[in-house]
């Protein structure tokens, strides 16, 4: 069953608000809100009220356990955007934004579902053997290991019958 809350009318720059949302999208809720109350981003903060508030009302709304909880989807919308002047000199006004959002959290029951493996950022385990540089073999240097150019073969020109 999927439960949806919004928040709606966020001060906060939309495009910011997705960093943050893109990463905890597709993980449990209580992983989630661990690894946003970490987050040293402001938008942290919107995107963790509108998580525990679709929680709160999957709970409360439809008895479903918190703790099977998944984060389905999270869509950051871009909401009205409030125009403001600031004087400037020689009687000159500058317009400046404050942009707002609207955050949908959808969290989804998955009792015996395994989370799926994630993508790390490890690089690959080692190989077996050490890689060895480019034109390297056995110890010798590149000019070493080049091969020698074949040697032409020798043209003799013998004068013929016509010639003189």
């Amino acid at each position: 069953m999927e439960v949806i809350a919004r928040a709606r009318y966020v001060r906060r720059a939309p495009r910011k608000a997705r960093l943050v949302a893109d990463m905890v999208r597709g993980l449990p809720v209580a992983e989630a809100l661990a690894q946003l109350a970490f987050t040293p981003r402001h938008a942290a903060v919107d995107v963790a009220k509108a998580i525990k508030s679709a929680a709160a009302n999957a709970e409360h709304n439809h008895q479903l356990a918190r703790d099977q909880l998944w984060l389905k989807q999270i869509l950051v919308d871009e909401g009205p955007t409030m125009k403001r002047i600031r004087p400037v000199s020689r009687g000159m006004a500058h317009q400046y934004f404050h942009r707002t959002c609207h955050i949908t959290a959808i969290v989804e029951d998955r009792p015996d579902v395994e989370p799926a493996p994630r993508p790390s950022a490890r690089r690959p385990a080692q190989r077996e053997e050490p890689r060895r540089r480019r034109g390297e073999e056995a110890g010798r240097s590149r000019r070493a290991a080049a091969p020698e150019p074949a040697a032409e073969p020798e043209v003799t020109t013998e004068p013929t019958e016509g010639d003189s």
